[in-house]
């Protein structure tokens, strides 16, 4: 029996073919960093305050500036230790009504009653246009920018399951093609998607598709390379995600527009079609699913490509990992140590989702220009992998993966004691953390890949990633079960309609006594009635 190891000794473990193969789907990683963080530009929320048709006219008829607009219009309010004046309420006032002339210069409007933004709001655009000041998602529609974003970790979290259950299932190959038909369908439509509505819907569905389409290549990035250079494909595929970070603000500098912007994010994957004819399905894949003739053919033709050849005593081919054909959700749960590491790695995965998108918001919000702040920051994601790579084949995976979350914790830690008046500090300590993050994301997507069997690799990195889609609903998730468990323990709660104020513990503790003695004082405090039937007066009680 021979095992696709044997194979890639005669094959060549990291010849021309696979390095083809490497170039080609690393520059898949491009796109998927808009997609991921890409709301930091597209999602943009600039400076914004209440407007006022009457005091805006006023303003360039009388050549008034900003600031004195502004205090015609906005109450001060309480903002960072100072007052500033209010970005969601505004005077209560019909300047048309009054007699406000060129030549005011201060009004005193204390004691004026304040109102929400009655007509809608003017934007410090600094030349961009996002999704927010497009459809005026400040103030009290703020958390549908953050809708945005966990739509599309939606969509990341069913890709999880679906794509991963398609890949086991189907093939490698056939999974990427259908990926990137929906990324560029499903993108190009977010790009004209006339409303709010119909954006979230066309953004769940791309995130959908991204996902599953980076993860599958991933995970046949691996398979198609030999032991030695798999932790070396696996952390440089990631690398193109830290360059796409960098690219990303350069790009949205050049692109201020967000729909604009998602077009370039999208038209790569009308690219990536083409390369269902360029690379081969998995032959490790094929061979877990006894299609060891399949498998052969693809692995001549990646010999030949490498100039060399095989012998012939490659009739049949078996599966080092497992002989099962069929992925199953069970099988990473069935037995002690694959329920042991599933439950590990979800955990991992969920934490490097959380700290590692906290920490580029934290880095983005430095007070200074957003674009030099996320390239910035982006560049410390390059000396992670190369730590990677020097440590883990020298000291192992285990002690740099823990010792990269306990760095991106301590880091948290620091930067929240760290106060603002010292921004610099703060911005340094918070791209450490980013720094261990980083390593600590990289190095549970190769170790994902490694500790489990072909025939369910693919599902097991999904469903185990699946988690670090979740996150940003958890907060709703434990909200609703402490409100239903809260529903539950009222029911434990005695009914106290129409029962009367206790007055001692005795009366919580023995609630029938009390009522037991109402209803005695209620029968000795009853007036005598008089009975005159058969004209005899007697007494009834």
């Amino acid at each position: 029996m021979t095992s696709f190891d044997d194979l890639l000794d005669d094959v060549g473990a990291f010849g021309r073919c696979q390095k083809r193969i490497f170039a080609l789907l690393c520059l898949l990683s491009l796109p998927f960093a808009g997609v991921y963080v890409g709301i930091v530009f597209q999602g943009f929320t600039p400076d914004h305050w209440c407007r006022d048709p009457a005091v805006m006219e006023r303003r360039h008829a009388c050549g008034w500036n900003l600031e004195h607009a502004r205090r015609l219009t906005l109450p001060l309010v309480n903002g960072s230790g100072a007052l500033q004046p209010s970005t969601c309420t505004q005077y209560d006032l019909d300047w048309n009504a009054t007699a406000l002339t060129c030549h005011t210069q201060e009004v005193n409007l204390t004691g004026v009653a304040v109102t929400t933004c009655k007509d809608g709001w003017e934007y410090d655009y600094e030349g961009r246009k996002s999704f927010v000041t497009e459809f005026n998602l400040v103030c009290s529609d703020a958390w549908l920018v953050d809708m945005f974003q966990s739509i599309v970790n939606v969509g990341f979290l069913a890709s999880s399951f679906a794509f991963g259950y398609f890949a086991d299932r189907f093939g490698r190959r056939l999974s990427f093609l259908l990926s990137n038909i929906l990324n560029f369908i499903t993108g190009m439509i977010l790009a004209v998607a006339p409303n709010y509505i119909s954006i979230l819907v066309f953004r769940s569905v791309f995130g959908f598709a991204v996902k599953g389409g980076w993860m599958t290549s991933y995970v046949l990035l691996t398979e198609i390379v030999g032991v030695e250079y798999r932790r070396t494909v696996g952390i440089l595929y990631q690398m193109f995600f830290s360059l796409g970070n960098l690219l990303l603000p350069l790009l949205a500098y050049f692109i201020p527009d967000w729909r604009w912007l998602q077009v370039v994010f999208s038209v790569p994957y009308l690219f990536f079609l083409s390369y269902y004819w360029f690379i081969p399905e998995s032959p490790r894949w094929l061979i877990s699913q006894r299609n060891s003739s399949k498998a052969l053919e693809i692995a001549e033709a990646m010999a030949k490509e490498n100039k060399k050849k095989l012998s012939n005593n490659y009739e049949t081919l078996t599966d080092d990992d497992g002989d099962s054909m069929s992925a199953s959700l069970l099988d990473l749960f069935r037995t002690p140590k694959m329920r042991k590491y599933t439950l590990i790695l979800m955990f991992n995965w969920f934490t490097s989702a959380v700290v590692y998108q906290g920490l580029i918001m934290r880095v983005g919000i430095t007070g200074g220009n957003v674009y030099v702040d996320f390239l910035i920051s982006g560049l410390v994601e390059f000396p992670a992998a190369f730590l990677i790579l020097f440590t883990i084949e020298r000291i192992g995976r285990r002690l740099p993966f823990s010792a990269a979350n306990i760095v991106a914790g301590v880091s948290c830690f620091i930067t929240a004691c760290i106060p603002d008046s010292l921004p610099w500090f703060k911005t340094l300590v918070a791209c450490v953390g980013r720094l261990g993050i980083t390593m600590a994301f990289e190095m549970v997507v190769f170790v994902n890949t490694e500790l489990y069997p072909t025939f369910v690799r693919n599902l097991g990195v999904s469903v185990c990633s699946s988690l670090c889609d979740f996150w940003l609903e958890l907060p709703l998730i434990i909200f609703g079960v402490v409100a239903i468990i809260a529903g539950g323990l009222v029911l434990l709660l005695p009914e106290t309609k129409g029962v009367p104020l206790p007055d001692t513990i005795d009366d919580i503790e023995f609630p029938n006594r009390k009522k037991e003695d109402i209803e005695e004082n209620q029968q000795m405090t009853t007036p005598l009635k008089p009975d005159v039937t058969n004209n005899k007066e007697t007494t009834t009680v």
